[in-house]
């Protein structure tokens, strides 16, 4: 038997170690991948797209927000991987009354860390866990942060614009690159204005690939309200994705710095 305290503080039970695993978020699915768990996982969201081969070779339970529990019961997991934040609480509270449900509640790279570290332990790959928090500790190391801090806005959405509060993981890799995150005050994704921006004389403008696929048109129409700002398009995976993504994210942070020193 297996005991496992999740992120939220309930204590989760596994019989042995899973061998029909269910992923309800796409960047754990993608660490599930690197631990190497090809044949344990068995159903992935329509989100979850990395690796590629996975969207056609595991069966579908729907989006993170909008699961199929009936064809989740199909497959008899016996570990469900869901997060707090991206998962809808009462779907999740119905799969748990019959399925061990260990869930995600991530703000840091420490939570990160502690997250892949449990997972490693629930399904045996302690070694393998280990590894892949020391090879993105390592990669960490060569972050170079901007020497001068530039006010910050990261939005999310448009129509209405979102951006990132001071609780959010999106946050955390900001105040990594040596960004002010503007509404570090606020707390997860508040709803702003462009003419808060102009007032906070906002410096540079993130505008990320998802949820929300921000496009150059965008930069130009922004661009127009605020010409004395940076507009940038950032990928919006390794803002966000907290499991094995974050082995690129030091490298991918290190060339958008370097692009907004220019």
């Amino acid at each position: 038997m297996i005991l496992s305290k999740d992120q939220t503080g309930r204590l989760v039970t596994l019989v042995q170690t899973p061998r029909r695993i269910v992923s309800l978020v796409p960047s754990q699915t993608e660490l599930l991948y690197e631990l190497g768990l090809e044949h344990e996982v068995t159903g992935i969201t329509k989100f979850c797209v990395h690796p590629k081969h996975w969207l056609t070779s595991k069966t579908s339970v729907g989006g993170t927000k909008t699961l199929n529990i009936e064809i989740i019961k199909r497959l008899s997991p016996d570990l469900i991987i869901a997060n707090k934040e991206e998962n809808n609480k009462t779907q999740i509270e119905t799969l748990a009354k019959d399925y061990p449900v260990w869930i995600s509640d991530i703000s840091t790279l420490d939570e990160s860390f502690e997250m892949i570290m449990k997972i490693g332990e629930m399904t045996d790959l302690i070694l393998q866990a280990k590894k892949l928090i020391t090879t993105i500790n390592e990669h960490f190391l060569q972050l170079q942060p901007l020497k001068q801090s530039l006010k910050t806005c990261y939005l999310i959405w448009k129509d209405p614009y979102m951006t990132v509060g001071g609780d959010t993981f999106i946050h955390h890799l900001m105040q990594k690159c040596g960004l002010e995150n503007l509404f570090e005050n606020k707390q997860r994704y508040p709803t702003i204005r462009i003419d808060e921006l102009i007032e906070m004389k906002c410096q540079l403008i993130l505008l990320s690939s998802e949820p929300f696929p921000f496009k150059e048109k965008h930069i130009a129409d922004l661009q127009k309200k605020m010409p004395e700002s940076r507009i940038l398009l950032v990928d919006g995976e390794i803002f966000s994705w907290y499991g094995s993504r974050l082995k690129l994210a030091p490298g991918y942070l290190n060339e958008l710095l370097q692009s907004i020193k220019i």
